[in-house]
């Protein structure tokens, strides 16, 4: 039997054995790693700085406080940069499904604090048809491990798209509101027993949240409780 030395995730240089839960990340992608552990919004999970008087406090940054957000909290793993936007591409579009249980792993620590009984774990569905083109939902892969890691109930086709939408990069704010409005909706398979639970929401990234919005929107007219949502990464304005 050949035993294989641990590996990097992003980059595949040899790494040292850390154990069970090790973050299996080289020295030069560690350091580009920007994981969300301090101060951040608990609305959208973006990181705000941390000057030690909000200690205990529910802080919620300016574009939440702007913007109606129809879910009610968030968390995130990381920033989408370096690191993070190199492994979270790899899943998407490299089919390197050897990094979801890693990366479930970090969402689900994240995510912890939004836990409420009777939770569903959902994920952001793909239309069908880039669903034929990919093979595989990188948001579902990483919803089901989630919700085992967490002990709750997983249901990966709750939502459905029923039209296919533009990609949503290079787009003004607007656009992309515009581009998922109506876009989705519960699947009228798997609503039973949707009526006030609460739902925990799995996406790969957050920019604007306009697809996090749409499929918030549709839980809510579906009869669901209040909607989290945690994400694997978030993108931030440059400073």
């Amino acid at each position: 039997m050949l035993l294989y030395p641990p590996q990097c995730l992003a980059c595949g240089a040899g790494v040292a054995d850390g154990g069970a839960g090790a973050v299996h990340l080289c020295a030069a992608c560690w350091s580009e790693a920007a994981f969300i552990t301090g101060a951040c919004c608990d609305c959208c999970g973006v990181p705000l700085p941390d000057d030690g008087t909000g200690a205990g406090q529910v802080l919620v940054c300016d574009d939440c406080l702007s913007a109606v957000r129809p879910w009610s909290r968030g968390r995130a793993a990381l920033v989408y940069a370096g690191t993070a936007r190199r492994l979270i591409l790899a899943l998407k579009h490299g089919d390197r499904l050897d990094l979801a249980p890693p990366l479930a792993g970090w969402l689900a620590r994240a995510a912890a604090p939004l836990v409420q009984p009777g939770m569903i774990v959902a994920p952001v569905p793909l239309h069908l048809h880039r669903l034929a083109r990919r093979k595989y939902n990188q948001a579902a892969q990483i919803s089901g491990r989630v919700a085992r890691q967490l002990g709750l109930e997983h249901r990966a086709d709750l939502l459905i798209r029923l039209r296919p939408t533009r990609a949503q990069d290079h787009r003004s704010v607007a656009d992309r509101f515009a581009n998922q409005q109506g876009a989705l909706a519960v699947h009228p398979r798997r609503a039973e027993g949707l009526a006030g639970r609460p739902v925990l929401l799995v996406d790969d990234v957050m920019a604007s949240g306009a697809t996090i919005h749409a499929a918030a929107l549709a839980l809510l007219a579906a009869g669901a409780g209040p909607v989290s949502v945690a994400v694997l990464a978030r993108a931030v304005k440059d400073p």
